[in-house]
């Protein structure tokens, strides 16, 4: 595999790198191993310190950091420190909370006395994607690590300094060798990785069709996963909401990241008595961004992460046509330097059509109109995803209740699908399962060990 950092705002190559050998990966594994039996022994508070450290370096190095992500998968460059920021609060959210979250808890038996302790399970394998380069590896790192786990990662192969970077804030912090490790493996080693004993965890970050495989391989082994796959979140806009404030929302939750996020809003669910006006407003918005270079302020649109990710979604979108679908504005390549795409809207996707169960990866919005909130609802389930959604109304009872029937892990009322240190994160159906950030998300890959005493019978 090779891993290269092509910048896709003109195409330049800036780096390139060779993938590890068999005898560097082994050394990397037993590396970990070592490590792991120290780090699991360190208390918790020093683990905080240099969890810590990592996040204040990360603050530090903000604009460095943001850069390489916006050179690397073409990210505007606001957004970009945007995620450094989000990165360091998760790893100072589980610097701050991670042992009260594995405190013990102490049971109440019907005779002597019982408790359950939270005990690292050893390392731990991660497969992660480019569209946030610095979120995802914070979120799995950071409640491992804080743990008592040490982490391996192969990272995704268009963000290898970013990838590099974020390993080298450990070892700055003060990290052992080995309690983070970033792999520059190819595909087959990656199976090899997850076959290995020394391996107790695997989770991935990525497609369905990745998800698969990975777990697959894990399930093989008998080894725990947890798998953050793709989604199609419904937007949900009921018959009461502030259509202007939806729709500045709506642009946010489809065009963030330029699309590519898992929780993009990607099915545009709105009730007929405001479809009109929403598709006139929610067009007219679009058409105002601004192709340019993401590492500039005024730049409101930029490239798609690759050539590749740009041809894949205008053949999504020829295949739509061919289905049946209509393209409202946009569908096609920006006549200039770099992948760019015309943010687009589709809309009369019919359930026979290939792309109504697809996912979007980026400027495609899927728009449906419907009679009242009990068809959007069966609107917004109909789907093969389950990641998140939002509802838009001015009745936050109703919301809440419509909400209710929303077949996803995350559902938000009058803001797009996000992410917080504090908010567990995950889907449901072939969205993956697990939980990532919260306290849900340090739970994932510990041993609850029971202890229990028994009373001790003193009659005798």
């Amino acid at each position: 595999m090779a891993y290269q950092s092509i910048n896709p705002y003109n195409g330049e190559t800036l780096k390139s790198f060779d993938a590890q050998t068999d005898g560097q990966l082994e050394t990397a594994l037993a590396t970990a191993a070592a490590c792991f039996e120290k780090w699991r022994q360190t208390t918790f508070a020093h683990r905080a310190d240099v969890v810590a450290k990592a996040a204040a370096l990360m603050r530090e190095q903000s604009e460095s950091l943001a850069r390489l992500v916006t050179l690397e998968m073409g990210k505007l460059i606001a957004q970009s420190r945007g995620e450094v920021a989000l990165s360091a609060d998760i790893l100072d959210y589980y610097a701050q909370h991670a042992e009260h979250f594995l405190a013990p808890e102490h049971l109440i038996p019907s005779t002597g006395e019982a408790m359950v302790v939270s005990e690292p399970l050893g390392v731990l394998f991660g497969v992660q994607p480019w569209n946030f380069p610095y979120y995802q590896l914070a979120r799995f790192a950071a409640p491992n690590l804080m743990a008592g786990n040490v982490v391996m990662v192969k990272h995704a192969s268009c963000v290898p300094q970013c990838a590099l970077a974020f390993e080298k804030l450990w070892l700055d912090a003060g990290a052992p060798v080995g309690a983070y490790t970033n792999l520059l493996i190819s595909h087959d080693q990656v199976n090899h990785v997850i076959d290995d004993a020394r391996i107790k965890g695997v989770a991935l970050t990525g497609s369905a069709e990745a998800g698969k495989s990975v777990a697959a391989r894990a399930g093989l082994n008998l080894k725990k996963s947890t798998m953050e796959l793709g989604g199609s979140d419904a937007f949900i806009v009921l018959d009461d909401a502030d259509l202007d404030k939806t729709v500045e929302w709506a642009v946010w939750a489809k065009m963030n990241n330029n699309g590519q996020c898992c929780v993009a809003a990607k099915r545009f669910i709105v009730v007929d008595q405001l479809a009109d006006q929403f598709l006139e407003k929610f067009s007219a918005a679009l058409a105002l961004l601004t192709p340019g270079d993401p590492m500039e302020a005024s730049t409101t649109l930029g490239p798609l992460s690759t050539e590749a990710a740009l041809q894949h979604l205008l053949e999504q979108v020829d295949q739509a046509v061919a289905g049946g679908a209509i393209v409202l504005t946009g569908g096609k390549r920006i006549d200039r330097t770099g992948a760019f795409m015309q943010p687009t809207i589709l809309t009369h996707l019919k359930p026979d059509n290939p792309a109504y169960n697809e996912e979007f990866f980026g400027p495609v919005a899927l728009f449906f109109r419907v009679k009242d909130e009990g068809e959007a609802v069966i609107l917004a389930n109909d789907s093969n995803y389950g990641l998140g959604g939002s509802i838009f109304t001015q009745d936050i009872e109703w919301g809440k209740f419509v909400a209710s029937r929303i077949e996803t892990g995350m559902v938000f009322i009058n803001h797009p699908t996000w992410t917080t240190p504090d908010l567990p994160f995950g889907g449901i159906k072939n969205s993956g399962y697990g939980r990532e950030l919260s306290n849900l998300g340090i739970q994932e890959f510990i041993n609850k060990k029971l202890i229990r005493v028994d009373a001790i019978d003193t009659s005798a």
